[in-house]
């Protein structure tokens, strides 16, 4: 029988963060996940707070979060820990070469694969954006080969917003003999002769503190030094886009917390299926798994859901208004009535009802109206009650839930 005193069910980032802080405050912790989380689709940006209730962009994240009320997830978690949880997510970056940058109380420019210039108030040092006004000299570098990354498209987009010459170039690494290829495909590429002859074509175009090229996010699949190789030889400023999945940065990202998580000593057990609870006079024990050969048992003291809620299949709703949470069976909240499901324009700056749905939560993050739970903790996208699309809000709740819960174990 495998005993922990915590299992974490799930390895996106709401899982792995908690399963690294209960590790770091001496907690023996199990990691369950069936795949790899939202890291392919992730951009490498926490958002925290982006937006009111009116649709408004909000520059201080702090401040939004303080105007909340009191039944939302971030009210449940409290400020403390929110800013608590950057300092340990920074900390643990920076320790494995991965360095992010920013606070609660301002949003940092990221360019986008569109041109755009997206805010966060958590982003990785690759594409802080905040210095690339200060260039006079500007070039977006495509890549011979590599698909879905439009420089002229977004150089032209980005002179809306910084009002200055940027000129749209491409280069040639000779990539897999011509064929197209994504973002990971040249990340993966992107060493020895590849990265000095990205690094030689690059000085073709200029260098110098007035000089700054956006790229798409190739500098690797694993830490900064790529990055900071280029950065230094190149003597120009370098800024990594977002891009399409899959996502390069948030690899590294998942690179970083697994490699954390390993020199632990946590055991992290993937392609596993959690089927249902364990349960002893009426309080979960542990949880059961299936194996390729056989059902599993795993036993714990607290056990943490962060199986990735609505959109990552935690949450299940095969029938129209009956949602279900796939491990538990814990009651899940969503706005009821087809009205009042979604809007008519989707990608619109209002809310969506769909995205609403979870689980409700206590102070504690203990999942509301239900007993024989009270060892289980719910994070990340599973906690309902707040749309964190249209807020902007989805990092930042999976990063401070989960902390919180990790530390108050």
């Amino acid at each position: 029988m495998n005993k922990s005193d915590v299992i974490v069910i799930g390895g996106g980032i709401a899982g792995l963060m908690a399963a690294n802080v209960a590790a770091k405050h001496g907690k023996k912790v199990t990691v369950i996940t069936y795949g790899s989380g939202s890291f392919p689709l992730f951009s490498g940006a926490f958002d925290f707070f982006g937006r009111d209730a009116e649709g408004n962009f909000i520059s201080s994240p702090a401040k939004g979060i303080e105007n909340l009320p009191a039944a939302h997830p971030y009210k449940k978690i409290g400020m403390n820990y929110v800013t608590e949880s950057i300092d340990f997510f920074k900390e643990l970056t920076s320790k494995y070469n991965l360095p992010y940058v920013g606070t609660i109380e301002k949003q940092i420019p990221v360019v986008t694969a569109a041109g755009t210039l997206k805010y966060s108030c958590l982003v990785p040092q690759s594409m802080d954006a905040t210095n690339l006004n200060k260039a006079n000299k500007i070039f977006v570098v495509a890549i011979k080969g590599l698909k879905d990354f439009y420089a002229e498209m977004i150089a032209e987009n980005l002179k809306k917003f910084l009002r200055k010459e940027i000129t749209a170039v491409e280069i040639d690494l000779n990539f897999l003999g011509g064929r197209d290829i994504n973002s990971y495909d040249a990340a993966q590429f992107m060493s020895d002769d590849a990265l000095k002859d990205f690094i030689g074509q690059l000085k073709n175009f200029g260098s110098g503190n007035d000089v700054a090229f956006i790229i798409p996010p190739i500098l690797g699949i694993e830490g900064n030094a790529i990055y900071n190789a280029v950065k230094s030889s190149v003597g120009a400023e370098i800024f990594e886009t977002t891009c399409l999945p899959p996502s390069p940065v948030g690899m590294r990202v998942q690179k970083v917390l697994v490699n954390a998580l390993q020199d632990s000593g946590v055991k992290i057990f993937e392609n596993t299926k959690v089927l249902r609870a364990l349960k002893e006079n009426d309080k979960v024990t542990g949880v059961v798994v299936q194996t390729a050969v056989r059902e599993k048992f795993y036993r714990a003291e607290k056990i943490i859901l962060a199986t990735g809620g609505f959109f990552g299949g935690g949450i299940v709703m095969r029938q129209f208004e009956k949602p279900q949470e796939t491990v538990f069976d814990l009651p899940v909240y969503f706005v009821k009535g087809a009205e009042n499901w979604s809007n008519e324009n989707l990608f619109g700056a209002s809310p969506q009802g769909f995205s609403m749905t979870g689980i409700l939560i206590d102070e504690n993050l203990q999942p509301l109206d239900v007993k024989g739970f009270e060892n289980v903790r719910v994070v990340g996208n599973n906690i309902g009650g707040a749309d964190f699309i249209f807020e902007r809000s989805l990092g930042g709740i999976a990063l401070a839930s989960a902390y919180k819960v990790a530390v108050s174990l």
